[in-house]
């Protein structure tokens, strides 16, 4: 269990910092960017660790690692598509360009 439980506040902040540390753009669809900040939020609180809402836990840290946010994956995702899987980062041009976030494949299986 995680020492201190999260707000969404406290996960809206986390998202926001790893977007400015990577250089990506937080989703500026406001009422989408709220579901994935709040499924992160419950993950948190639930695992001790912000597991992509996006994805299932195998319940362990050790399990989950690859896909905990920003997930191992997001960066090749944002290169190719432009955003990550779950599509909270953007890169920079896929956000000016007004692109809109679509499925992609999950590269956990490819």
């Amino acid at each position: 269990m995680p020492e201190r439980e999260k707000t969404v506040e406290d996960t809206a902040t986390f998202a926001g910092m790893v977007a400015a540390k990577q250089g990506w753009v937080v989703n500026p669809d406001a009422g989408f960017t709220a579901l994935l900040v709040e499924g992160l939020t419950v993950n948190w609180n639930r695992y001790g660790y912000f597991l992509c809402p996006c994805r299932d836990s195998d319940g362990s840290r050790e399990s989950d690692s690859k896909l905990i946010c920003p997930c191992y994956y997001a960066r090749a995702d944002m290169e190719e598509h432009g955003h990550c899987y779950c599509a909270l980062y953007l890169s920079p041009s896929f956000a000016d360009s007004g692109g809109k976030a679509t499925g992609i494949p999950d590269r956990r299986f490819a």
